[in-house]
């Protein structure tokens, strides 16, 4: 609009510009009629003749132009809106109700392609409503779908005197967006597959029909990968290194990679069914990043357990499988390994700090006395990290405040910081998830860190560990420090009280032999027997209290059954000084019902639901508590849920389950 003024305005003054020379010479002729009136006559009369022709020519040729200029500006309106018609780009005009007022041939074709007859942009775009509309300031972008075509939609907001108007533009982008999606298809993802359990399996077998299985097990693994046109190598006798296209991992993610159960059936009279581990790496900036997510997937996959893949796509981690129960390796050397690991990270160190996780259990502390008795065996100074005893613990610990023990044996975590130092070691036991340790700050602030710990890994797990020690196949972190303690010197020697201690971490965690035990289970036991454990004392440090009981009863009392093979009830913590350790035993017990796979018992205690899950072999509630953002074994798991009530955190908990049967991962 300030353009046409302009021109306008000029336009005018070039009509006008005759005029003032006319003046001029009136002018001139009366200053000449001073000093010579017969000169100035005459040039008075030239002036007038000269003003008189300019004022006819401005009257009549004036209106000639001015009626030339307006066919002209409309011949030239008529030719834009011709041109805009013919325009390639899709172009419309919508009032401010989103409306179309005009529409140019390109729109009108594309919509009558995608059969569209609407005047509405709206009806068109969903997305683009009224409301929408006035948001928009000057312009705005949109990519939208219209039937098989994906656009880009362009509004442009136009102001008219008060009203508001909106150019669009429609830009189809569906050849680029193709040529894209095809182009991402193709790149390349790495990937690397791990046999969980090769020796084991070859052992199960003659030695002649060894190099047979193996043949088998190597058909398999390339016949299923070469469908989807996958380089491979073999790496080691158990290990394989893959790349395939992206493309082909949308296939493995739809078929819950079948591979894991496929390799399975390979059997030519071996006692020992084959598993094993993938993982992929995705989304990296390259090739080597990519490798690297691999690498890291796997490790995430043997951590929990094997028998699964986990497809890391930058910090998105996906878990598939993990039906089987976790095998256990019947040989040591791993934890002979770790052991002298253990000693030699610890040697040149002043100090052990050792914490658990949070409202530490029996596992928890039985783990940390354990690693405790290394260190003072050794020389160092050394203190577990415990701000809050439950009651669970109490009888326990109190045991260690007999006056056998130094009083600083055990310190809040403010205190741990203050002596946590360059020559100090942090041992986690019992997790291996940074959010439940006992003193979150202290990792943060320690240079050297172990964990050792049974559960299972999961993406939040402590990255920055010097030693790691997870074993999935464990009954108990117990179990693993009495096998630490037997390697890594002959001079630490438990007392009774701390075998007691240890003993009772694996009788609570494999709730008394029952759950998640092997050969090695008892052999702990039988360590931490010689060394002075008593299975009576044990037993009588946990007798239930009469309103612990009764609450257990009532929960199992009032358990629902849902699916037909899962039991969910609700503990009521009025009055219990444990309700979650009394829920967890409700879980357990509630197994024994027969046709119940696994079993939920939720707890509020301290302003959040806590989720006890058990199951005997057929459902993993790992994965179950995962989905809720806990986590734990195959057959124990846990989750805490915050800013819920019961009945809604059960909601959850069958939400999941309803889930789990429908994507077939509980059968």
């Amino acid at each position: 609009m300030k353009e046409e003024r302009k021109a306008q305005e000029k336009l005018r003054t070039y009509l006008r510009w005759p005029i003032f020379p006319a003046v001029l010479s009136i002018l001139m002729a009366v200053l000449i009629c001073v000093s010579n009136w017969e000169t100035g006559l005459l040039v008075f009369l030239l002036a007038l003749i000269s003003g008189s022709i300019c004022l006819r020519f401005y009257a009549v040729s004036g209106a000639e132009i001015n009626q030339a200029m307006i066919g002209f500006s409309a011949a030239t309106d008529s030719m834009q809106a011709r041109l805009a018609d013919r325009l390639d780009i899709c172009y419309g005009l919508l009032d401010r109700t989103g409306t179309f007022s005009y529409r140019n041939a390109a729109l009108t074709e594309l919509l009558a392609a995608e059969h569209k007859t609407s005047q509405r942009l709206e009806d068109l775009f969903p997305e683009l409503t009224r409301e929408e509309l006035a948001k928009i300031a000057e312009s705005a972008d949109y990519h939208l779908s219209l039937g098989s075509l994906r656009l880009r939609v362009r509004l442009v907001r136009e102001q008219i005197d008060t009203e508001s108007v909106f150019a669009v533009y429609f830009y189809d982008e569906t050849a680029l967006l193709t040529l894209r999606e095809e182009e991402e298809s193709r790149r390349l993802t790495a990937g690397l597959l791990y046999l969980d359990n090769y020796e084991e399996a070859m052992e199960s077998v003659d030695e002649v029909r060894r190099p047979l299985l193996t043949a088998m097990i190597d058909r398999k693994i390339v016949r299923y990968f070469d469908g989807m046109q996958a380089i491979m190598k073999k790496l080691e006798k158990d290990k394989y290194f893959f790349v395939i296209e992206r493309r082909y991992l949308q296939e493995l993610l739809d078929s819950q990679f079948d591979i894991l159960e496929q390799v399975k059936t390979v059997n030519i009279g071996n006692e020992m069914r084959i598993t094993l581990s993938i993982g992929i790496g995705d989304g990296g900036g390259s090739y080597a990043q990519c490798y690297d997510f691999a690498r890291q997937a796997i490790d995430m996959a043997l951590g929990r357990g094997g028998d699964q893949a986990v497809v890391k796509d930058g910090e998105n981690i996906r878990y598939f499988g993990g039906k089987s129960n976790s095998k256990e390796k019947t040989t040591r050397v791993k934890a002979r390994v770790k052991a002298h690991a253990f000693r030699e990270l610890i040697e040149n160190k002043d100090r052990l700090l050792i914490m658990g996780h949070k409202l530490m259990d029996i596992d928890s502390l039985g783990a940390a006395v354990g690693i405790w008795r290394i260190a003072t065996t050794m020389g160092k100074e050394a203190h577990i990290v415990s701000s809050a005893v439950n009651g669970a613990i109490r009888p326990m610990l109190e045991r260690f405040y007999n006056g056998d023990y130094p009083e600083d044996m055990f310190i809040p975590e403010e205190k741990a910081l203050q002596l946590l130092d360059e020559d100090s070691v942090l041992v986690v036991v019992d997790t291996n998830r940074p959010s439940m340790v006992e003193g979150p700050r202290l990792l943060d602030v320690a240079k050297t860190i172990v964990v050792l710990d049974h559960h299972r890994q999961s993406q939040d797990s402590i990255r920055n560990a010097q030693l790691s020690y997870v074993e999935t196949y464990a009954s108990s972190a117990c179990e693993m420090v009495a096998e630490v303690v037997q390697y890594i010197s002959d001079d630490v020697k438990i007392r009774a009280v701390e075998a007691d201690a240890m003993y009772a971490g694996i009788v609570i965690d494999t709730h008394n032999f029952q759950n998640q035990t092997g050969v090695r289970t008892f052999e702990a036991a039988a360590f931490l027997r010689r060394n002075g454990a008593d299975v009576t004392r044990v037993r009588k440090l946990f007798r239930e209290k009469l309103d612990d009981y009764r609450a257990k009863s009532e929960a199992i009392h009032n358990a629902e059954i849902y699916r037909e093979n899962f039991a969910l009830s609700y503990c009521d913590a009025t009055g219990l000084d444990n309700p979650t350790v009394v829920g967890a035993q409700a879980a357990n017990d509630l197994l024994d019902v027969i046709g119940v796979k696994a079993s939920v018992v939720a707890t509020t205690f301290r302003e959040k639901v806590y989720l006890s899950a058990r199951a005997i072999d057929e459902v993993n509630v790992q994965v179950m508590m995962e989905k809720l953002g806990g986590g734990g074994h195959r057959t124990i798991a846990g989750a805490q849920l915050s800013g819920l009530t019961q009945e809604e955190a059960m909601e959850q908990v069958k939400q999941v389950i309803d889930e789990m049967l429908l994507k077939g991962e509980i059968s």
